[in-house]
């Protein structure tokens, strides 16, 4: 495994709980990444951190290892000194719970549940984390909820009423149960937000702030933001709802452009599809993201792509939230080589071994091109990122190069790389004569809608 993205910093040197160290190891977890070693000796030492570092650094792992062993050291009576016998509570959903103490005593403790909450902008953010979490807390007798939009309504709703240690989230739907008092704010000890930058473009900042001024104050809970930027209004945010905070930065280039072969071609509109089938000819990826800008596109890219033999799908922001669940899980297993995305997938999403970023389109934030290009080279693996500066979206491009602060090298298109491609049929729609003079959808009873 490729260990140039690690730090010489051990976990087992840092204050981690031996329950916490059993899980990191049985995850193969051992050395410490840049933001790892920078912020954990600081949270362990109750220092609220607001840390920038882009996706695929381990920022995940840090605020999870920071969560659970806060939880650990101020959840249990202090006369319980055996730190292995906090790890050994027993989950019961009722009111109160028993701590394994040795023979000779034995202690209740109530619930105040939860006790920490993670913020996350997007499902698949909030999906990856709980994953993540159930890992790292193998040998943690915590309970997760896990709750987000579009979905399993009743469900987590009485699984956030089953007095859940820690709430994983986004921002909409955790608001919705508490207002419906299926929890507390009262007891929070942790608050951790991710993403933050993600959440001010997706207008969740005022939910957050709704969240934050509903938990105890600043100074009695252990806080921590990150970011991709640290902004001035994610800073103020960060001043706002934290207690002074350290401000830690973790730039692009330490972490995973070094291991990103950047590259670009110049297409005209019309070289662009079969470029890019030219291109997948010549790579052969076994799994690659293709990046575009809009659903129209990623479904025009999905029919040509299947018609020359590639297992393709598109994801964009109105797929039902299964069906995306069921997408993301057959590109992980390798039953689709080629996942077309908006930039509703180019955040927090952790898929492994993807070797190849191609943006078709480019994006018209230069902060969602480093977004991209992450997923790929994650966790010090190397991968190759290539970018079509076409007649449309080549004003982007400037832009980028400003905010990443290096050019990307322009590759000529030589004919062989221009591939012959199969035109899929065109989608049919109903002929005009089902409809009858009709609108579609409309029935004879139907009546128009006073629009004056």
């Amino acid at each position: 495994m490729n260990t140039s993205h690690l730090t010489k910093t051990r976990f087992s040197n840092l204050e981690l709980s031996d329950c916490i160290l059993h899980s990191l190891n049985d995850a193969g977890f051992t050395q410490c990444t840049p933001i790892q070693d920078r912020a954990l000796p600081l949270l362990l030492r109750n220092k609220d951190i607001a840390g920038q570092a882009q996706t695929g650094t381990g920022k995940t792992a840090t605020f999870l290892l920071a969560t659970f062993q806060h939880l650990i050291n101020n959840g249990f009576d202090k006369d319980i000194e055996d730190t292995s016998l906090k790890c050994e509570i027993a989950e019961q959903d009722k009111k109160p719970f028993v701590v394994a103490l040795p023979k000779s005593a034995t202690k209740t403790y109530p619930i105040k549940n939860p006790r920490a909450i993670i913020l996350a902008p997007t499902r698949e953010l909030a999906i990856q984390i709980h994953k993540d979490a159930l890992l790292l807390g193998k040998h943690l007798q915590l309970k997760f909820a896990l709750i987000y939009g579009g979905t399993d309504y009743q469900k987590q709703l009485d699984t956030i009423k089953s007095n859940v240690d820690i709430i994983i989230g986004t921002p909409g739907r955790i608001i919705d149960f508490y207002r419906q008092n299926a929890f507390t704010l009262d007891n929070v000890q942790v608050t951790v937000m991710d993403e933050a930058d993600r959440m001010f473009d997706l207008g969740f900042i005022k939910d957050i702030r709704y969240l934050l001024r509903r938990m105890p104050i600043p100074e009695q809970r252990l806080n921590m933001l990150f970011s991709a930027t640290l902004s001035y209004k994610v800073t103020e945010l960060a001043y706002e709802h934290m207690n002074n905070p350290v401000l830690i930065h973790i730039e692009t280039e330490e972490v995973t452009s070094k291991a990103i072969q950047q590259t670009a071609y110049c297409p005209a509109n019309e070289q662009k599809l079969p470029l890019l089938i030219g291109l997948l000819n010549h790579y052969q990826p076994q799994r690659s993201i293709i990046f575009v800008n809009t659903k129209r596109c990623a479904e025009q890219l999905d029919d040509t792509l299947n018609a020359n033999g590639y297992k393709t799908a598109a994801l964009s922001g109105d797929v039902p939230q299964e069906k995306r669940q069921q997408l993301l899980s057959d590109f992980q297993q390798n039953k689709i080589t080629l996942l077309i995305a908006t930039d509703v997938a180019a955040r927090g999403l952790h898929i492994a071994d993807v070797s190849h970023v191609i943006n078709y389109d480019l994006p018209q934030d230069a902060e969602d091109y480093v977004h991209r290009i992450g997923r790929t080279a994650r966790f010090g693996a190397s991968g190759e990122a290539i970018s079509f500066i076409c007649e449309h979206y080549a004003y982007s491009m400037p832009d980028i190069e400003d905010y990443i602060g290096q050019k990307i090298p322009v590759n000529v298109i030589t004919t062989n790389l221009l591939a012959d491609i199969i035109r899929p049929e065109k989608r049919l729609l109903k002929p005009k004569a089902e409809y009858q003079g009709k609108r579609p959808n409309q029935d004879k009873n139907h009546k128009p809608t006073n629009r004056s």
